[in-house]
């Protein structure tokens, strides 16, 4: 702990969160995230690739057997880093560091927590997992080697997970990202080496992927214990119940949205091994061809994701001090650039389809023909992506968590699942591609729809709230899903309740 934690959590008077130009503070916050999700998202990439070129398909279908586990611990971390990180800037923006640093110590150890028990837990279950989440026949050896392997490092995946949003909430997004890209340069760097060179195969990936993971952890943690903004101290790390419920609320939505990931990964492997089963493709090309597409879509999402993220506590700091244009301007700047990125990238996806195939490996011509349509289908209608999730994002920024989960499980929950079980009965294997365009299109017509209601709600809301003299999380939670939905004031029964 370094001296400051002696002088109890002092914020500056005048944070550049509030008074620096949204657009400068939007390219400082959000390159850097950017930066260090597109790297993270370029290694998984890179991983899929040397693992199609050295081991083959079969190793590629194998990883993505093993997604749904480390998404399901994905989820935990990030509801607690996002969680906290909302919680965070929204403490700084009410004048309020010593709350907001008790945010942070309570994270620090629930994320630990979660990566042990998870570590044990998966160690322990992980064949019939593997069977859970689609693997069969000459696929489940693969996964088994990957998958032992992967879970050792869960205890450190955590960490560069649910720190590094904490970490960029306290004004260093350059730290944060060096912090991703010490992780992922290591796994590219050892990639190579340990498939080709020390012919260890999928095995040689996960002890590629732990070593990043594990570096990546060491640096945030040597970063979050020399935070400028807040400093906690030994009665923060320890959970209090009151301040776990606020983070676990704000970051629920990231939450949900992860393991609504994990349940249609599940279930679209399980959907393509039986109709592939029934075609000519065969019940392994399809959840290969498939999951290349989707991590190569996650590649250009998370430009768009970076951006959010990275103005995450720009809007949040905001809304909590009540400079609400500055808050419109950061809405609106970020909707519109993650929109025209997903624009072009869809443009990309239609036209240069083999040129990206090829990257993975060579295989048969049924493959190749089945991972065009991949990108062609399923990715039709990628350009929707950005509403859903700058709108999700910006209602967790500004305390308001339910509607964020609402709108950001939307597409996987509501739209996604329900398509992939009814067009894969109708049109088979071909069928669950289509279903990503439809979940895509009407997730991001909720979402636009969502926001256009509420939006003058919002700001009043939030405007009589504090008049009368604030109001607490929960309220704000429960105000909003009315004000969302049903498009009517409530302030004045959350001020009676403070009362």
């Amino acid at each position: 702990m370094n001296k400051a934690a002696t002088n109890p959590n002092s914020v500056p008077t005048a944070n550049p969160l509030g008074t620096e130009s949204v657009i400068k503070l939007t390219v400082r916050y959000a390159v850097p995230s950017v930066i260090s999700l597109v790297v993270n998202s370029l290694y998984n990439m890179v991983d899929q690739i040397f693992i199609g070129q050295g081991v083959g398909y079969l190793g590629n279908a194998a990883t993505n057997v093993i997604m749904p586990m480390t998404l399901i611990l994905m989820a935990i971390a990030m509801m607690f880093g996002n969680g906290a990180s909302s919680f965070m800037s929204l403490q700084l923006g009410k004048k309020e560091p010593v709350q907001a640093a008790h945010g942070v110590g309570n994270m620090i150890t629930l994320t630990i927590g979660a990566g042990i028990f998870f570590l044990v837990l998966f160690e322990i279950f992980l064949e019939p997992l593997c069977w859970l989440f689609g693997a069969r026949g000459e696929v489940m050896s693969y996964a088994m080697d990957y998958g032992r392997i992967i879970v050792l490092g869960f205890p450190v995946f955590v960490i560069g997970v649910g720190f590094g949003n904490v970490i960029r909430a306290d004004g260093r997004p350059k730290a944060s990202m060096a912090g991703m890209l010490i992780g992922c340069v290591t796994n590219i760097i050892l990639d190579p080496l340990f498939i080709f060179v020390f012919h260890w195969g999928v095995k040689g990936a996960a002890w590629a992927t732990i070593i990043g993971q594990l570096l990546n952890a060491a640096y945030y943690a040597f970063c979050l214990f020399r935070l400028k903004t807040v400093h906690p101290v030994k009665h923060d790390f320890i959970p209090d119940k009151s301040i776990t419920g606020k983070i676990i609320s704000l970051g629920m939505s990231s939450f949900f949205t992860q393991i609504a990931g994990t349940v249609v990964i599940a279930l679209q492997n399980n959907l393509l091994v039986k109709y592939g089963a029934d075609s000519v493709y065969g019940a392994d090309i399809p959840m290969a061809a498939l999951g290349i597409t989707m991590k190569t879509s996650q590649l250009i999402t998370s430009i768009a994701l970076g951006i959010v993220s990275g103005v995450q506590p720009i809007l949040g700091y905001n809304y909590g001090s009540r400079q609400y244009a500055r808050v419109k301007q950061t809405f609106k700047l970020s909707l519109i650039s993650c929109t025209a990125i997903m624009i072009a990238a869809l443009f990309i996806f239609q036209l240069f389809p083999e040129t990206i195939i090829n990257l993975f490996g060579q295989e048969s011509e049924l493959y190749m023909e089945f991972a065009v349509k991949c990108f062609r289908i399923y990715l039709m209608a990628c350009f929707m992506i950005p509403s859903s999730m700058v709108i999700g994002i910006f209602y967790q920024a500004i305390g308001k968590p339910m509607p964020s989960m609402i709108l950001s499980l939307s597409r996987q929950i509501i739209f996604l699942i329900p398509a992939m079980l009814v067009l894969g009965a109708l049109f088979g294997v071909e069928g669950i591609l289509w279903a990503g365009p439809l979940s895509d299109t009407l997730s991001g017509v909720m979402s636009l729809a969502a926001i256009s209601i509420s939006w003058k709600s919002i700001f009043a809301e939030h405007k009589t709230a504090s008049k009368s003299g604030g109001f607490r999380m929960h309220a704000m939670s429960q105000s909003c899903v009315h004000g969302v939905f049903k498009k009517y004031p409530c302030a004045d029964k959350i001020a009676k309740q403070q009362q």
